[in-house]
């Protein structure tokens, strides 16, 4: 007996210590709410409520929020701690549908690739502030134009006096030195997506550096991340705070803030407000990028996801509602101090971070300390986001080769993930990279999002069933889903789904940025993009439907969407109910379920079956591992 049990007790934990788990509960909730506030919630979110009509977009926004947000969050996380697998693992719920899996790799893909980007420039920002007056200040540099006006220049005044009718004719055209210093000495930008000029070397080695940063946090994978964002995950609310204290206490500020609030209702009736909204959420919660699976496949069993879930998805966007205070109490002043609207102040695009900002910071006393503090704020949001992106892609290649030598090399694979990620990066980096991001975040990252989501929800409830999941959940957490998420998840999260998809067809515009229209060439790029992550889901499902027994058609789809042998919780002791292994006895799981079996139940195995032989060889299997 004691030579049955001792096997199997190690066995269950080599299982856990084998793959790596959170250090405690603590970890995953910050790692979480890391992943889920990132750079969109202070670039994406005040931009797009600006866009779509300041305080009226707060209403699709938590419509959506409720219903797709929050229940798509849920099922995420339960769906990755039920298996204990990452993106592509889980799929043995119904293996015809890991192509989601590979969507959700391919979408992590290309955002890991231009997020990183995106922090560099923060992490340039970062090392240029280190100077006693910023270089976006004046307009006296070599790369300003006679159409710079700086806040702090002094000739605003002078100009005044001498010929108040040139400058209302220069205002309209007007333009920031932080505007000019980003266009025409960070990016020094060139006139077409096609002309890639040179790689700003600047820009490249800052690259470097945060992609080093990304490797060393995930060296030894949730271990060595879920230690750093205790302080990645909490830091960036005190400089929130320190500035939104800051932004409010300045004159205008009322008015940006306003203006931040009130509604525009007639633009509640524009698709693609809509579609911003549910795209916004689906961006910033991170839903159907597989980062939500990977880290909850981390957690213990038992824990309770329902819980989690709430307090992630609501510290998100109140995050985001939080950092439009500090952008528009800003661009208030701003739009003050010039005489314009606010409107006619702010820049598009993840531009507003990296111009409005700033010079709002030449106003305060000791500007290169805030400048730092606020920049660091970004470098530490876009870290906590990249992480979980690169632990997905490492996590979802090391659970499908599954061998023990890729899990003691894992090191070697985040390694190879990180270099490959650095290399795609380096167009980014060219004069031209502007154009390839925003192409990449508008296109690769934003619908196809969506269609994955959609299936995802399909696939789990109505081909797995929704009977079995409530069951698979109950048996997890002790108690079934609340009845709003079962009615969420079978009908009104998909259904509003789908209605985004079709509005945004229907009013779908070209992108461009500023003034810059990008060519069809490149829009036709931006679809690629899109499908590629989409087109893996018919690919595989026709692949596995083909591979499947059967000798017709019917008989092979229903083989490849039943749930294999090996789904349920990756645990022995959690195996009980239908996963029970009563019903698949191989050496090693009814060897696990000895040790809880009465003694009766132990002579009884033992006569029917030759327990030495089978001690025998659980003993060398786990010596193997």
């Amino acid at each position: 007996l004691q030579n049955g049990a001792v096997p199997g007790e190690q066995g269950k934990q080599e299982k856990s210590v084998k793959r790596g788990n959170w250090g405690n509960q603590i970890e995953f909730v910050l790692t979480s709410v890391g992943y889920a506030v990132g750079l969109g919630n202070v670039w994406r979110f005040p931009y797009l409520c600006y866009r779509n009509g300041g305080g009226a977009f707060m209403f699709p926004y938590f419509i959506m929020l409720v219903f797709c947000g929050i229940p798509l969050f849920f099922m995420e996380l339960s769906f990755g701690q039920f298996a204990s697998q990452g993106c592509l693992g889980v799929w043995r719920v119904s293996p015809m549908f890991k192509g989601v899996g590979y969507g959700m790799m391919v979408v992590s893909t290309y955002i890991g690739i231009y997020y990183n980007v995106v922090i560099c420039i923060a992490f340039y920002y970062f090392f240029v502030s280190m100077t006693p007056v910023l270089p976006w200040t004046y307009c006296s540099n070599p790369w300003n134009t006679p159409d710079c006006v700086g806040v702090l220049d002094g000739n605003l005044s002078s100009r005044t006096a001498l010929n108040i009718t040139q400058l209302l004719n220069t205002t309209q055209k007007r333009t920031s030195p932080s505007e000019e210093y980003w266009r025409r000495y960070v990016l020094n930008l060139s006139d077409d997506i096609g002309n890639l000029g040179e790689v700003r070397l600047p820009l490249l080695g800052c690259l470097g550096v945060s992609w080093v940063v990304v490797f060393l946090c995930l060296i030894k994978g949730v271990k060595s991340s879920g230690k750093v964002v205790y302080f990645t995950a909490t830091f960036p609310y005190v400089v929130l705070t320190i500035l939104f204290v800051r932004g409010i206490t300045l004159d205008g500020a009322i008015t940006g803030i306003m203006y931040y609030l009130t509604p525009q209702w007639d633009k509640i009736l524009n698709a693609k407000v809509w579609g911003d909204a549910a795209s916004q959420i689906f961006y910033s919660l991170g839903c159907a990028w597989g980062g939500l699976i990977t880290m909850a496949s981390y957690n213990k069993f038992n824990n309770n996801c329902y819980r989690d879930s709430i307090i992630i998805s609501i510290t998100n966007c109140a995050t985001s509602v939080y950092a439009g205070f500090v952008i528009f109490s800003i661009l208030g002043f701003m739009a003050n101090h010039l005489g314009v609207d606010v409107s006619k102040v702010a820049d598009h695009g993840p531009g507003l971070a990296f111009v409005a900002y700033p010079e709002a910071l030449t106003l305060l006393p000791i500007s290169p300390l805030w400048s730092i503090l606020f920049f660091f704020m970004l470098i530490l949001l876009g870290l906590g986001t990249q992480f979980c992106l690169l632990e997905t892609l490492v996590t979802a290649i090391v659970d499908e080769v599954g061998n023990e030598w890729i899990i003691r090399k894992k090191t070697f694979v985040t390694l190879g993930v990180a270099v490959a990620g650095f290399l795609l990066g380096v167009p980014l980096t060219t004069q031209a990279g502007i154009y390839w991001l925003l192409l990449m975040d508008n296109y690769a990252a934003s619908f196809s999002l969506v269609v994955i989501s959609c299936i995802m929800c399909v696939a789990i409830m109505y081909i797995y069933g929704h009977r079995n999941y409530f069951k698979d959940i109950e048996m997890m957490l002790g108690f079934p889903p609340p009845l709003f998420f079962q009615i969420c998840w079978r009908f009104i999260s998909p259904a509003i789904i789908f209605f985004i998809l079709v509005f945004t067809v229907i009013q779908y515009r070209p992108i461009s940025y500023n003034d810059y229209v990008y060519p069809t060439w490149a829009i036709s790029i931006g679809f690629l993009m899109a499908l590629s992550s989409v087109i893996c889901i018919p690919i595989y499902a026709i692949y596995k439907v083909c591979r499947s027994e059967g000798d017709t058609l019917l008989e092979r789809l229903k083989n490849a969407t039943k749930a294999s042998k090996d789904w349920g919780p990756a645990l022995p002791e959690h195996r009980s109910g239908r996963y029970a292994p009563a019903f698949s006895p191989s050496t090693e799981s009814h060897l696990e379920v000895q040790p809880l079996q009465p003694e009766k139940g132990q002579h009884e195995a033992a006569a029917a079956s030759p327990v030495q032989g089978s001690n025998g060889s659980a003993h060398s299997q786990d010596s193997r591992l």
